[in-house]
C-alpha cells in the first residue's frame, strides 16, 4: 500500500507542527492510504561538509542522526510532507540541514514524480517565506508540488490555540487529501503505460561562461 512519510522538524515532538501534521496524516489515512510521522527536529544535524561521499554511496558520511534513515524511507514512500515551525522568519535551522544533506545525496530517479508538500507553524507571521524555502527543495527535484486552498500554515503558541485555527486545519485536511488523490492518480496512470517523462541529461552553466 502507499505510504506518505511526514517529517516533523520542530525540536519539540507533539507541539504545534506536529499537530498540523497530524490533521494532514489522518486526512490522508481517510483516503485509504499509510502514513508516516518522523520526527527529525529533535537532534543535532550538522550540515552538509560538501565531502562528496554521497555521489559515491547514495547515503551521507555523518552517520548519527536521521538523514540516511530518512534517505531509505523516501526510496519507498509514495509522498512527502515536510512541516517546520517558523524561526525569524524561515524553517527551522535542523529541517533545513537535514533537506539538504538528504536531497544532495538522494538519488533524483526516486525523487523526481513523487508528490510533495511543505506545510509552516508560527505564532504570528513568516509562513509563507517558511513555506517558499522548503518548496525549493522539491521544485529543483522534479517532485509535483501538492497545493490545498490556502498556504499551508497554522497559527497559534500551542497545539490547543492551533486546533483552534479553524482555517488552518481545514487548510491541512484539504492538503491530505489533495496529496492522497494526486498519489492515486499516478498510480492509475502507471497502469495504463503512463509514465514521468524521461529526464535529458543535465546541462550545468554558470554566468561567467
Amino acid at each position: 500500500m502507499d505510504k506518505v512519510l511526514l517529517l516533523n522538524g520542530s525540536p519539540h515532538q507533539f507541539g504545534c507542527t506536529h499537530t498540523a501534521l497530524r490533521e494532514v496524516s489522518d486526512a490522508i489515512e481517510d483516503s485509504g492510504l499509510q502514513t508516516e510521522i518522523l520526527h527529525v527536529g529533535a537532534v543535532n544535524i550538522p550540515g552538509c561538509k560538501a565531502c562528496g561521499y554521497c555521489s559515491r554511496t547514495g547515503r551521507c558520511i555523518m552517520d548519527g542522526d536521521p538523514v540516511n534513515t530518512v534517505i531509505e524511507k523516501l526510496r519507498d514512500c509514495s509522498g512527502l510532507v515536510v512541516g517546520s515551525p517558523v524561526y525569524y522568519g524561515g524553517p527551522s535551522g535542523a529541517i533545513v540541514s537535514l533537506l539538504e544533506r538528504v536531497f544532495y545525496a538522494c538519488d533524483s530517479a526516486y525523487l523526481k514524480g513523487k508528490p510533495a508538500a511543505a506545510i509552516a507553524s508560527c505564532r504570528r507571521s513568516g509562513t509563507t517565506a517558511t513555506f517558499d524555502r522548503l518548496n525549493k527543495f522539491f521544485t529543483i527535484s522534479q517532485m509535483p508540488v501538492v497545493s490545498s486552498q490556502y498556504w499551508n500554515g497554522v497559527h497559534g503558541n500551542n497545539p490547543d490555540e492551533v486546533l483552534h485555527d479553524l482555517e488552518g486545519m481545514q487548510t491541512m485536511r484539504t492538503l491530505g487529501r489533495n496529496m492522497a488523490w494526486m498519489i492515486k492518480c499516478f498510480e492509475a496512470g502507471r497502469a495504463v503505460g503512463i509514465e514521468f517523462p524521461e529526464s535529458e541529461e543535465p546541462i550545468a552553466t554558470n554566468f561567467i561562461r
